[in-house]
C-alpha cells in the first residue's frame, strides 16, 4: 500500500493558491480513478484529514488531505500511516516547490525539508525523513520578504495552462511506477 498525501491548506480561500498544489494533485488522482473523499477522524471536533482510497495495477493507494493546515500537516499524515500500518518508505507528500518553474514535477527521496514547513512537520511527527517527496513547481517570482503573500496567491492566468500539464503528469500515478522496489533502497 502507497499513502498519497496531498499537502495544502483547508478552506475555499485557499482553493487554487500556490500553496494547495498538493490539494490539486489529491483531487486530480482522485477525479481520473473517479473515487471521491469523504472526512475522517477527528481532532476536537474537527475533521482530521479526507481520504479516498482505488487500486491501480495491483497496488493499493489511499489518497489524503490534511485538514490540519500545512504547517501541521504531519499529524495527519503519521496518524493514517500508524493506523494503517504504512511504513514511512510507502508515503509519498505531494508539495509545492519554489525552487522549480511552474510545471515541473520531480519525484525524491529523504533528504531535508528544503525549508518546506509542511514537510518538516512530516519529518517531525513521522520522526525520520525517509519518505518520498513529489514536488510540484510554483517558480519563485517574489521578491524578499514576500513568500507567504506569493505561495498563499492564486497561479496567475499566464500559468494556468503548466499547472494543468502538470497535474495531468501526476493524476494517472505514472510518475510512481516501480515506488515500491526503489522505496526499500532508499534510491
Amino acid at each position: 500500500m502507497i499513502l498519497l498525501c496531498g499537502l495544502g491548506n483547508p478552506g475555499a480561500e485557499y482553493a487554487g493558491t500556490r500553496h494547495n498544489i498538493g490539494f490539486m494533485a489529491a483531487d486530480a488522482i482522485a477525479r481520473h480513478f473517479n473515487v471521491t473523499f469523504s472526512k475522517q477522524s477527528r481532532l476536537l471536533g474537527k475533521p482530521l484529514f479526507e481520504s479516498a482510497a482505488l487500486t491501480h495495477a495491483g497496488t493499493r493507494y489511499t489518497v489524503i488531505k490534511p485538514l490540519t493546515f500545512m504547517n501541521n500537516s504531519g499529524s495527519a499524515v503519521a496518524y493514517v500511516a500508524g493506523k494503517l500500518g504504512i511504513a514511512p518508505t510507502q508515503i509519498v507528500t505531494m508539495v509545492d516547490e519554489y525552487n522549480f518553474p511552474v510545471g515541473t514535477v520531480r519525484l525524491s527521496f529523504g533528504g531535508s525539508s528544503g525549508g518546506h514547513n509542511g514537510t518538516q512537520d512530516v519529518i517531525d511527527r513521522l520522526g525520520t525523513r525517509d519518505f518520498w517527496r513529489l514536488r510540484l513547481g510554483i517558480s519563485r517570482d517574489f521578491g524578499p520578504g514576500e513568500l507567504v503573500q506569493y505561495v498563499l496567491s492564486p497561479f496567475p492566468p499566464n500559468q494556468l495552462g503548466d499547472v494543468t500539464n502538470m497535474l495531468e503528469s501526476v493524476q494517472d500515478l505514472k510518475i510512481l511506477k516501480g515506488l515500491q522496489t526503489d522505496a526499500g533502497r532508499g534510491r
